[in-house]
């Protein structure tokens, strides 16, 4: 760990030598309640997973209200604020039988779903010209800890973190958290999660071409390392080709995540894709590979958006020695005169699945028909309201997993109140 850190600390010193330092943040400080956000996003979501071979289904229809308030900071060399969130989710209708905690609304005991969940956090915050110190609870979205916000309501950390933007191009973040809430539950730490650690940082190089590197230290679970390269090749006034590269190497995996140390593997998932985008549309292919003693692991500590490869849609196509392609695209509409109006499609297919480390024979495979439509107002009295209908199709003779018919639907609108 200590070798890869002072790699990360070798190019922001390299970086320093060639750019000119960002005008501090803090000097523009207008004050606590001055620079001060409050906003409320309302989210109704509809979740149908029509499982087969005799699995449970899900059914539920919920309303989310997220709450987010960001003061400014205070003036002076060091500024001082304040951050906080009150999360509530209610169940409008269904939520019988559930196998799988942490939906769109709790469950207590399988079949038995909460009416409504509340939470609360809040965060106190420093600020010392373009570095930022937070401590208290947070989301965070970073390739090796990252907030789940695909559902009802969004999953939070307890912990401190400090971002730095002292040099033009250059993040660096550092980490160390203690608790994480996951969705669907009103608990402040249902994963147990001892400790996690996390270092890194990106750099743009241009205005083209960026790359990522960051570690993570999930205590008595694993470690983490995390790459990304990502380019962008113009090749006309409306075209261009955009090549992203994710790599993971975990290593120190107890599978049973236990203090025994039982059971230490190592995993290695990467995913290439190439984008070609012309006009309002876009075309991608993507290969992704899986390797080592497991498959890829996250969502035990380091959070359920912890997964940044290519292949990741109702299946993360994860499994061990799997490997996936993809075909996808996309069009937005706002050429054809709807602006707002947007859509994805992907077929994405995984074989050389080790079915045996599942419990079953053999090589497994599987295949997701991903199908998204969404749609944002611009104007008028729903304006900024967001509609969005998403649908997986998958396949699979995975023992590990199950043939599933999903449909999930939100509506999302963003209130600004101050």
């Amino acid at each position: 760990m200590k070798v890869m850190k002072w790699s990360v600390i070798a190019l922001a010193v390299a970086a320093g030598t060639s750019q000119m330092a960002l005008a501090s943040q803090q000097s523009e400080a207008k004050g606590f309640v001055e620079d001060a956000k409050l906003d409320l996003l309302l989210r109704n979501t509809y979740w149908n997973r029509d499982h087969n071979n005799g699995n449970h289904d899900r059914d539920t229809w919920a309303q989310g209200f997220i709450t987010t308030f960001e003061s400014g900071f205070t003036q002076g060399t060091i500024g001082v604020g304040i951050d906080a969130y009150g999360l509530l989710g209610v169940k409008l209708d269904g939520g019988q039988d559930d196998m799988f905690p942490g939906g769109p609304t709790p469950a207590a005991l399988p079949g038995d779903w909460e009416d409504d969940l509340s939470e609360a956090g809040a965060a106190v915050k420093f600020r010392l010209s373009n570095t930022t110190l937070k401590y208290g609870n947070q989301f965070v979205n970073l390739p090796v800890i990252a907030s789940d916000d695909s559902r009802l309501l969004p999953e939070a950390f307890t912990g401190t973190m400090i971002t730095s933007s002292e040099i033009e191009g250059l993040e660096l973040n550092a980490g160390h958290f203690t608790a994480d809430s996951p969705m669907g539950s009103p608990a402040r730490d249902d994963f147990g999660l001892k400790s996690l650690d996390v270092f890194g940082g990106t750099y743009a190089f241009t205005d083209n071409l960026s790359a990522s590197l960051y570690f993570s230290d999930v205590e008595d679970t694993y470690d983490k390392k995390y790459a990304n390269v990502n380019y962008v090749m113009p090749l006309a006034d409306d075209q261009s080709l955009t090549f992203d590269l994710n790599y993971y190497k975990t290593d120190d995996i107890n599978q049973d995540f236990s203090e025994d140390g039982s059971e230490v593997d190592d995993n290695t998932i990467w995913s290439l894709s190439a984008k070609y985008a012309v006009g309002a549309h876009a075309f991608i292919l993507a290969h992704q590979r899986v390797s080592g003693d497991t498959g890829y692991l996250y969502d035990a500590g380091d959070g359920g958006g912890s997964i940044w490869v290519a292949n990741s849609y109702l299946s993360d196509f994860n499994f061990k020695d799997e490997r996936s392609w993809q075909a996808s695209y996309e069009l937005d509409f706002s050429s054809y005169g709807v602006s707002g109006l947007q859509w994805k499609t992907a077929y994405v297919r995984g074989d050389n699945i080790d079915a045996a480390y599942y419990g079953g024979e053999g090589e497994a495979t599987e295949r997701e028909i991903f199908n998204q439509v969404s749609y944002t107002f611009q104007d008028g009295a729903a304006k900024d309201l967001t509609l969005r209908a998403r649908n997986s199709i998958l396949r699979t003779n995975n023992p590990a997993w199950n043939d599933v018919n999903e449909w999930r639907l939100y509506a999302i609108y963003p209130i600004s109140i101050l």
